[in-house]
């Protein structure tokens, strides 16, 4: 038998990751019972659904692992682990829906669910649209991903007033990201008949549909079911606003000049998505009108060619765009840190939260 020591974690995530999938088997393999009594037809949702959690870097369940643990949650305590996982089934859910709303044809270098069951139709050769009935089929998913959330949440074995105080976290999160992405299409709907406060207004979306719930609300989450009183709160959420922005301009740097083997998406996805990004917002701005008419003309064309593309990032690195952001990203990174160091947590918690920085906004395109 091989005696040697296992290696140990490099960052916060090596250690909470396997932990969480676990949970989420678990939980998954709970429900698959209970969906094969109602039909046998009816597991290739839970299939389609398992596939995807199988994917991402599972950074909400770590921020809420260690807004648990920074406050003095005792690290051999999995029930925090239940809450932890029912972020990314939450997670999954969001993105779920949100392929079938930009009609994105992969998740994860893999198709996309909506385009998942829309080849099946297509192979099988049933009756009716090969696409309807993807839409139809991801939204179920969709929302069955989404009650699961809930489910596995209100399972947590934690303190009962704890549990009570991170379930209205949770549910405001909920609340936000439903109208963050509503903003999200309003914005690529209207386009350019509000030209005035296109960056503002996209701040807003990305503060709503993405950037709190990615750090903000796991990370005070998991301090809730831990027993923090508001001030322990406090610096925490400082710290959650800044870098749950920073993530999502980073982000959507990477939907733009990211590298597809990396980020898992087609390059300039979110160009012919139509994204009303920062980036965009800033890009305009300070277009000439050449450029401003280039981009109205391009910006969301299905049909988007490399040479589009190419054009369009033109745009983006000619107006100071990219530039804009990514010294926005700074100085957002720089205000994480403040409020980390001001906040009153474990060594290990302000260790882990540093590092979290780190991984949440300096990632390779």
């Amino acid at each position: 038998m091989d005696t040697a020591a296992s290696p140990r974690p490099t960052h916060p995530v090596d250690d909470v990751r396997p932990r969480v999938d676990r949970v989420i088997e678990q939980f998954l393999e709970r429900q698959r019972a209970l969906v094969h009594q109602v039909s046998a037809d009816a597991v290739v949702l839970l299939d389609t659904g398992a596939r995807l959690l199988r994917g991402g870097k599972r950074l909400r369940p770590t921020f809420c692992y260690w807004g648990w643990r920074a406050v003095g949650g005792a690290p051999d305590d999995d029930a925090v682990l239940t809450a932890a996982a029912a972020l990314e089934l939450f997670q999954a859910s969001a993105l779920v829906h949100d392929d079938v709303i930009d009609g994105s044809d992969t998740r994860r270098g893999e198709p996309s669910a909506h385009r998942r069951f829309a080849g099946v139709h297509r192979d099988d050769g049933w009756r009716g649209a090969p696409d309807a009935f993807g839409a139809a089929a991801a939204v179920l998913l969709g929302d069955l991903l989404l009650g699961w959330s809930d489910e596995l949440f209100d399972s947590a074995a934690v303190d009962a007033a704890g549990l009570r105080r991170a379930r209205t976290v949770f549910n405001r999160m909920r609340t936000e990201v439903g109208s963050g992405q509503y903003l999200d299409v309003l914005e690529q709907a209207s386009g350019a008949s509000r030209p005035h406060g296109q960056a503002e207004r996209a701040r807003t979306v990305i503060r709503y549909k993405a950037a709190r719930y990615s750090v903000e609300h796991p990370l005070t989450i998991g301090a809730c079911l831990a027993g923090a009183d508001d001030a322990a709160l406090a610096p925490l959420h400082r710290y959650g606003a800044a870098l749950g922005e920073a993530f999502q301009l980073r982000d959507d740097i990477l939907g733009v000049f990211g590298d597809p083997d990396r980020t898992g998406k087609p390059a300039g996805d979110d160009l012919r998505e139509g994204k009303r990004t920062v980036l965009v917002a800033y890009a305009l701005e300070r277009a000439d009108t050449a450029q401003t008419e280039l981009v109205e003309r391009l910006l969301g064309d299905p049909a988007l060619d490399p040479d589009g593309i190419e054009r369009l990032c033109d745009v983006l690195v000619r107006t100071d765009a990219l530039a804009r952001v990514e010294a926005r990203v700074a100085e957002l990174v720089a205000e994480a840190y403040t409020a980390l160091d001001t906040a009153q947590v474990t060594a290990d918690g302000h260790t882990a939260l540093a590092r979290l920085i780190e991984l949440a906004t300096d990632r390779s395109r």
